[in-house]
């Protein structure tokens, strides 16, 4: 059997680990087509390695651009290697333009696709993602639910056929590597950093760093807190700050470089509280048993908020001070060992 998988960004590569390992282990011909969405070639190549991941057989370097423009070029790129391999399936994961591009591609000519990460819904069409991810969902012949929440969405919207509630990759990945991270990783030494005893921030979504007044806000809130604040930096959030003019807010901030998968593990596992965009964050800081506080208006991860580990407070300076001043610590939550990407590899064989 030879299988296609499609990524672009970091965190497709954390969904990718776990499952490329067990189809590999299962005789599956894998060819992993990288579209270069996420082009930072050091951080690439780190988190590829880092995550014990087979060096992709395409690297397509497509970049940056605006959301039609880099669509469509992943969508003739992707064409070509679908056309020049003809695989029995094609895999993508999550809510990118690698997503949608990869999905769109293969239902074009024909070929069975599975979406891992399906069925989730923020609810909020102004978000790029939420588009990919309804579209992608619409196409697929094969879903693959994390939660019961998300079997639910998609059967509101009539898809009840080739849908598998499997449960979460990213747990898979998270429960393997966090021990890992603690042997390895060497960044709270690095930056001098005592356990609870800082904030980790991440901003990167287009809600939030093109927005003068949301990322304003942000800022100010984070140079406010009463602990030490980490801020991997994204680089579209870099040059936004550096477009609006907004350095100064930086100053009581400790900015560094994008790091790896084990160095962020080890940085969320260790922080006080995490304050964050991005849904996997979200959900590791839940796995982790860490208070998030999410800078968005919705979330697709409604059970963390159900379960008490994570506030929205979207950008709104009062909401952040007052839910890091109050910090919620939810209910114990105890997890399966049953993997994800076991049952998704039980389905695909069957096929």
């Amino acid at each position: 059997m030879k299988i296609l998988t499609v990524v672009g960004a970091r965190p497709q590569f954390i969904k990718l680990a776990p499952l490329s390992k067990i189809l590999r282990e299962n005789g599956v011909n894998e060819i992993i087509v990288h579209t270069g969405q996420h082009y930072d070639e050091n951080m690439n190549n780190l988190f590829f390695k880092e995550l014990e991941i087979h060096e992709p057989d395409y690297n397509l370097g497509i970049g940056s651009g605006n959301h039609g423009e880099q669509t469509g070029r992943m969508l003739i790129e992707i064409e070509k290697v679908l056309l020049k391999e003809n695989p029995d399936m094609v895999i993508v994961f999550g809510d990118t333009n690698s997503t949608l591009a990869g999905a769109l591609s293969a239902s074009k000519l024909h070929i069975p696709l599975a979406h891992v990460e399906a069925g989730l819904r923020s609810f909020n069409k102004k978000m790029p993602e939420e588009i990919n991810r309804i579209l992608t969902d619409h196409i697929s012949n094969i879903l693959f639910c994390p939660t019961q929440t998300a079997v639910e969405n998609l059967k509101k919207e009539g898809i009840t056929k080739g849908v598998y509630l499997v449960g979460d990759i990213m747990f898979d990945a998270l429960m393997h590597f966090s021990k890992i991270s603690e042997v390895k990783s060497k960044i709270l030494e690095k930056l001098n950093l005592k356990p609870k005893n800082y904030y980790l921030v991440t901003v990167h979504r287009a809600e939030n760093t093109d927005n003068y007044e949301r990322l304003k806000n942000i800022l100010i809130a984070l140079s406010q807190l009463d602990k030490p604040v980490i801020f991997p930096i994204h680089p579209r959030t870099k040059k936004m700050i550096e477009y609006f003019g907004l350095n100064n807010l930086l100053d009581v901030i400790l900015v560094i470089k994008p790091v790896g998968y084990l160095d962020m593990l080890r940085l969320e596992k260790n922080a006080k509280a995490i304050l964050t965009d991005s849904g996997g964050i979200q959900k590791e800081a839940f796995w982790l048993k860490i208070p998030c506080i999410t800078l968005r208006d919705e979330t697709e991860w409604i059970e963390t908020v159900e379960l008490g580990w994570n506030r929205l407070a979207g950008s709104d300076i009062e909401k952040i001070l007052s839910a890091v001043k109050d910090l919620t610590h939810g209910n114990n939550i105890d997890f399966s060992e049953d993997f994800s990407a076991n049952r998704m590899c039980e389905v695909i064989l069957k096929l």
